[in-house]
């Protein structure tokens, strides 16, 4: 508004010494006066915007440097290192387990948690928001330790081992899957970088992504945008999938992996993920319990703790926070 008002001054003014004929200012040399002041000022414009962005640009870079010069509080013990086969079975167990987020010390988010998962089974995990479930993953994934109790994966205290030791042992699949910017079949051998072309074919046809790469621009060379852009809830999920399959770990983890997605897409994961539970040890995030009333166990959250464990059925009988939850869902016409 400001340099405007100073243009719109300028040539009045000049316009008044070009009537008047003071000063010898001809009309074209106030028009070349009017115009360089334009470009200047917008040069100036220009200018101070670029230095914002680059202010603004600095800023970022030194976050980016922190990040990358951050270093995990979890490491490899420096004394009694234990190291797990190559192959486990799946056998987890957690022994008098609570832990606090630093954010939140005073409130435990699980609370001294025992439970054992026994090799090949499938345990459901539930209940109401808040009460601890994806907590329990972020422990066994070792992205924290335990304040009390412990964590053993195959009869080993996971805090004698390697966190790249364990964290091979699990597949995730979560609820939002980190996709890359690069190609499909980038992102999906991104859970095994020796994989084959043709592994990554075979494991995008058990997840049921295979037709849909196909019908993209370039198939499996096609590269999508960061974090997956222009993909569908469901072909995102299929792609994680798809990735947890060539991981090939003996215990998967899925976290709410079909909760946003539409009738559908669900239905089409739900095909995929027998194949990539066969064989190994599952524990399943759900609030939706029609998606894990067959598991082998159930067992039941509230406020960090383990209330009840058992099938579908005794459940259903024995616990009322889960008869409520099953309820609400099933409007009581639970079977």
């Amino acid at each position: 508004m400001a340099d405007h008002a100073g243009y719109r001054s300028g040539a009045g003014g000049g316009g008044g010494d070009v009537v008047g004929g003071r000063h010898g200012i001809s009309s074209g040399e106030l028009a070349a006066f009017v115009f360089y002041a334009l470009v200047v000022g917008m040069a100036f414009g220009t200018l101070s915007e670029v230095i914002g962005e680059l202010q603004r640009a600095a800023g970022a870079a030194e976050r980016i440097g922190e990040l990358l010069q951050a270093r995990s509080e979890i490491s490899a013990p420096p004394t009694g290192l234990q190291t797990l086969p190559q192959r486990i079975s799946g056998r987890l167990a957690l022994e008098g387990v609570s832990f606090a987020y630093p954010s939140r010390p005073e409130r435990n988010a699980v609370d001294d948690l025992t439970l054992t998962v026994e090799p090949g089974e499938t345990l459901a995990l539930v209940g109401p928001s808040g009460a601890g479930k994806s907590t329990i993953f972020d422990l066994l994934l070792r992205f924290y330790d335990p304040g009390c109790g412990r964590i053993l994966i195959e009869g080993v205290p996971a805090v004698q081992l390697d966190p790249h030791d364990l964290r091979r042992c699990f597949a995730l699949v979560s609820q939002t899957p980190g996709l890359f910017f690069g190609s499909v079949e980038d992102n999906i051998r991104y859970g095994n970088v020796n994989a084959s072309f043709e592994q990554v074919q075979a494991a995008a046809r058990i997840a049921h992504a295979h037709e849909f790469i196909l019908e993209m621009a370039d198939g499996y060379r096609t590269h999508l945008g960061e974090d997956g852009l222009g993909l569908s809830g469901g072909q995102r999920q299929r792609l994680a999938i798809a990735r947890a399959l060539l991981v090939d770990a003996p215990i998967l983890l899925l976290d709410e992996a079909t909760s946003a997605l539409d009738a559908q897409s669900e239905h089409l994961i739900q095909q995929a993920l027998p194949s990539l539970m066969k064989g190994r040890t599952t524990l399943v995030i759900a609030h939706r319990l029609a998606t894990v009333q067959n598991a082998d166990r159930i067992a039941v959250m509230d406020q960090g703790q383990l209330v009840a464990v058992g099938t579908h059925q005794q459940l259903i009988a024995s616990n009322p926070l889960y008869a409520r939850l099953a309820a609400l869902q099933f409007n009581a016409g639970v079977e």
